[in-house]
């Protein structure tokens, strides 16, 4: 953050987290005030040690975060010149405890220090805040400092155990061992699956007159469900009903309704967003909160275009709901506007401390914004948009007729289905694995009683399928369900287990891998607590007590503590020493003869040789790049040097010398003939550049996409 220079104008000081914030608040509040950005924490534990005094009944023992003093004073300077100092955090419990170490660092003298919150940043809202302050929340803050304190004890404690009993630089914590325990125990699901055979049979059947087909489904004998388990079973019902009559036993007609769906939740924006835009939780969270702080909708205006992007609430304000009336009776008519507002009940244990997440101007279409919003931002904007207008939509309705059909005592079923009015599915389209979209067949004019021959009888062999593997927006429904872990914990857990290298992602499944299986399991025998899903989410409801009763935080740790320490002492004596299986890497050692296996270290997996120390004989794993190496001919690899940074060489080092550090493509430079490189710029954009510094192309400056 730029220092502010000296100045004798009266002024209040607004304190907010981010510098991208700032710029927005300060423009919504004008003359009089200035908008100052804390870059998150300032205060916190330290990274050293473990700093709580466990003795000491738990005490946090907080230093000023290595690289902030700077920052710090330079906001004490401020406060201390300003008439008034407004705390304007993000609206969580982190947010309140950045307020709350705030207050306490700054000057003594300074009374007039005020706490704000707002959902969204829009000048209505922020203006509306700092007309209505109040006092720090407490006991928001203790619930902070008890989860903090709580996941500081586990960590601590557990990691040193992984170091000398597994490998060193391993960590454990509260929510991501349970996390790691969800899936390890999915894949061992998977591996002790025994596939149970079982049989489908369709018939396409036809009226008498050949002039209406359809299909229908085998369900049973006598209208009660059978399953076929064997070809014999199948046999015995293709012969009894060969060539017999498909009786129209029963015909039922209805209108069925398809309600519209809540506005997004932290989870329900990170699933969808996972299926439909193929985000990561991490990248999810990134783009929304870009869209929370401010985007330049004009030349002149910044605004923050979505409320509060971490709640597990579905409520939504009074304003917003009118707003979206207003919209949808425009733009769609009024048989698309319910009669009485949809409302949406919240999850059990919901916090409810926000809005769900929503456009916080209904005018700034995603469209009409388009050029204003990276790719990502208009994609993500647009889902949001779309859901929380079609939250305040009419139901889609659906005609619908089902046909019962006997044949010689076997039963026949067959659905019809056709829309009759779209409602929200005007805008917004869901298409989940779970939910289906009914699809529209034509109803064929037969009734009860009359007789259907069949045209093809289709019997299929099917084995049952074992429960598929977790994706990030499966694994965060599931975290969700189970109360483990709260909104603002989901992405971080899920990059904290891959980056930790307990988990592995192969495309878009998520599976364990052998170091996430050897701890799941070491945590299991000895930490049977930290690894449960169901006192992960009891431990969760009592550390939300904090907040919501006043319960004693420090009486809580205290308490969870004890026996935490008696199994830890248990297993230091107990554990014995863990060794991780070696994966074959299919090479033979040119040095000793052994079959070389793969390693991890710290940038990642290698190839070594298993009788290290006696030989030390290592190997990168080569990623081959389909561009050939523009100097020689030879394969392009990617390769990592010493402080861990990707680059690119040729294969045949060191004949050949080549080497970039941006990925290089086929495509060759029009101003030189150069070799082009895929370049990352600002925002993750990715732009062709042409490889040769010397070259004038004014490719270099133009993004475009990479595989266009």
């Amino acid at each position: 953050m730029a220092r502010t220079k000296k100045t004798t104008e009266n002024y209040n000081l607004v304190i907010v987290e981010s510098p991208a914030k700032a710029k927005t608040i300060e423009k919504f509040l004008g003359k009089g005030y200035k908008v100052a950005a804390s870059n998150g924490h300032l205060i916190d534990l330290p990274k050293s040690k473990m700093g709580i005094d466990i003795e000491g009944n738990f005490e946090p023992q907080y230093i000023v975060i290595r690289g902030r003093t700077a920052l710090l004073n330079d906001l004490k300077k401020q406060a201390k010149e300003a008439n008034q100092v407004y705390l304007a955090t993000d609206p969580d419990r982190e947010g309140e405890a950045i307020s709350w170490h705030i207050a306490n660092v700054l000057p003594k003298e300074k009374q007039d220090i005020h706490r704000v919150e707002f959902n969204e940043i829009t000048k209505k809202a922020v203006v509306n805040a700092i007309a209505n302050p109040r006092e720090i929340d407490v006991d928001r803050v203790n619930a902070q400092q008890a989860r903090r304190v709580m996941d500081r004890l586990v960590g601590y404690k557990l990691s040193p155990l992984l170091w000398t009993k597994v490998r060193r630089g391993l960590s454990a914590g509260r929510v991501q061992s349970s996390t790691v325990k969800l899936i390890v125990d999915r894949e061992r699901e998977i591996r002790d699956f025994k596939p149970q055979e079982y049989w489908t049979i369709s018939a396409i059947l036809t009226d008498r007159n050949k002039k209406h087909a359809f299909e229908a489904d085998f369900y049973g004998q006598n209208k009660k469900k059978l399953v076929p388990e064997s070809e014999q079973e199948v046999q015995k019902i293709l012969q009894t009903i060969d060539g017999k009559d498909f009786i129209i036993t029963d015909v039922k007609k209805s209108m069925r309704q398809r309600k519209a769906y809540a506005p997004f939740t932290t989870s329900t924006l990170q699933q969808d967003a996972a299926r439909k835009l193929g985000f990561t939780t991490k990248r999810t969270m990134m783009v929304a909160q870009g869209l929370y702080e401010g985007v330049k909708v004009t030349d002149t205006e910044t605004v923050g275009l979505i409320t509060y992007m971490r709640t597990d609430s579905t409520r939504i304000s009074d304003e917003a709901r009118d707003a979206a009336k207003t919209y949808i009776l425009e733009k769609y008519g009024a048989e698309y506007y319910p009669g009485k507002p949809n409302v949406y009940a919240g999850r059990k244990n919901a916090q409810d401390a926000h809005e769900a997440i929503r456009p916080t101007y209904v005018q700034y279409t995603p469209d009409s914004i388009r050029d204003r919003l990276t790719p990502e931002q208009y994609r993500l904007y647009n889902l949001i948009y779309t859901r929380f207008i079609a939250s305040q939509m009419t139901p889609a309705q659906y005609d619908t007729m089902s046909y019962e059909l006997d044949a010689e005592g076997y039963t026949f079923r067959a659905n019809f289905s056709k829309m009759k009015f779209p409602g929200y599915l005007a805008i917004y389209k869901e298409e989940t694995p779970d939910n289906q979209e009914l699809v529209n067949l034509s109803m064929p004019p037969m009734g009860e009683g009359d007789a259907c021959i069949a045209k093809e009888i289709n019997p299929k062999q099917n084995f049952t399928t074992p429960p598929p593997r977790f994706t990030e927006a499966s694994l965060v429904r599931t975290l969700e369900e189970l109360g483990i872990g709260r909104p603002s914990t989901y992405a971080p857990t899920i990059s904290t287990i891959l980056d930790r290298q307990y988990v592995k992602k192969d495309k878009r499944v998520i599976l364990p891998t052998d170091l996430g299986e050897v701890v799941t399991e070491l945590m299991e025998k000895s930490f049977p607590d930290i690894v449960d899903a169901e006192f992960t989410a009891d431990m969760e409801e009592k550390l939300d007590t904090v907040e919501s009763e006043g319960k004693d935080w420090k009486r809580m740790i205290e308490e969870f503590y004890g026996p935490f320490e008696e199994e830890l002492k248990k297993a230091e004596k107990e554990v014995e020493q863990v060794k991780l299986p070696d994966r074959p890497a299919g090479i033979t050692c040119e040095l000793c003869g052994a079959e070389m296996v793969y390693k991890s270290g710290r940038f990642g997996e290698f190839i070594a040789c298993p009788n290290y120390p006696t030989c030390k004989n290592t190997k990168a794993i080569k990623q081959k790049i389909a561009t050939p190496c523009p100097k020689c001919g030879g394969e392009i690899v990617q390769k990592r040097s010493k402080k861990g940074n990707s680059f690119y060489g040729c294969g045949n080092y060191p004949e050949c010398d080549f080497v970039s550090w941006d990925m290089p493509i086929e495509e060759k430079c029009p101003v030189c003939g150069s070799f082009m490189v895929l370049k990352r710029g600002r925002g993750k954009a990715v732009y062709k550049k042409c490889g040769n510094e010397q070259c004038t192309s004014n490719l270099k400056n133009k993004k475009e996409d990479p595989n266009a």
